[in-house]
């Protein structure tokens, strides 16, 4: 009994060490943003910084607005979700209600596997296959938030459908068993029942889906155009926040690798404000079902 308390003990150290090293990692990685980003508004107003449009780090005077980027970040999130949100979901009702045997594995396996493709390739197939598609079919050169929001889409449906098929599946079986004792269908114990009593969850998967989609770097700055300048429509091409990051991070130095690290703290404290409401989503889904 004293060893395998010792070991008990032993074991409780070491997990508390592991938790520690995350959240050391997470202040670190912090400080490090805003202590090397921060500086920048010394020099250019905040607002100017949000809200400016004029992105010339070099020029004579030096101009800093990412506004721009930030329309750019969105136009491809919110056109990345308008065709993951609807397949990520009917996919997970499927899932989770429907498909049986063989199928079942398979489109799991699909869609472990979709999660798995590193972005890079995405990027690939998007040069390939994507952006000749919207070239041929709805015109400009292919390149475009059309194309990435396309290829955003495919990477945050395996989040989406993961998201849904759990949170139908944590539903309490009593339900479904009610609603189909009193005489309604299958689909509609599942429109009427399933997905209100599990909203918050598939709620929490658009909203990771979300994060994704818009932190993502690589596969984006593949198919998007990468042009510094306000997008005006889906063939429009695009710059996003990570795209301003990557594309400038080679060559700044001075101002304009702060305002990069700068651009770095719009983007964790946008990232920051999804995870928190995630949480929120998650303990209201579980106090609920409680």
């Amino acid at each position: 009994m004293k060893r395998r308390k010792i070991l008990e003990k032993v074991v409780e150290k070491v997990l508390l060490v592991c938790a520690s090293v995350s959240v050391v990692s997470v202040l670190f990685i912090t400080f490090f943003i805003f202590q090397q980003g921060l500086p920048l508004f010394a020099k250019v107003s905040p607002l100017t910084f949000l809200f400016s449009s004029k992105w010339e780090p070099v020029g004579k005077p030096p101009s800093f607005g990412i506004f721009s980027f930030l329309v750019g970040s969105i136009y491809v999130t919110v056109g990345a979700l308008a065709f993951s949100v609807p397949v990520g979901i009917a996919c997970g009702i499927f899932l989770a209600e429907i498909a049986k045997g063989s199928i079942s594995r398979v489109l799991k396996s699909v869609v472990e596997l979709l999660a798995g493709i590193p972005s890079v390739i995405y990027g690939l197939f998007g040069i390939v296959f994507v952006a000749p598609f919207v070239r041929e079919v709805f015109g400009g050169n292919g390149f475009s938030v059309l194309s990435a929001s396309i290829i955003l889409a495919i990477m945050t449906l395996p989040t989406i459908i993961n998201m849904t098929e759990v949170s139908l599946r944590a539903v309490p079986h009593e339900l479904k068993e009610g609603s189909l004792a009193l005489g309604a269908t299958h689909w509609q114990t599942i429109s009427r029942v399933l997905i209100p009593a599990a909203r918050s969850g598939i709620i929490a998967g658009v909203v990771l889906g979300m994060g994704r989609a818009i932190g993502e770097t690589m596969a984006v700055l593949l198919v998007a155009g990468n042009a510094p300048l306000m997008p005006t429509g889906p063939l429009s091409m695009v710059r996003t926040l990570t795209m301003n990051i990557i594309t400038d991070m080679s060559y700044a130095e001075g101002d304009h690798m702060t305002s990069l690290f700068t651009t770095g703290i719009v983007l964790f404290v946008f990232i920051l404000v999804l995870n928190i409401i995630v949480q929120v989503i998650l303990k209201r889904s579980i106090e609920e079902q409680v």
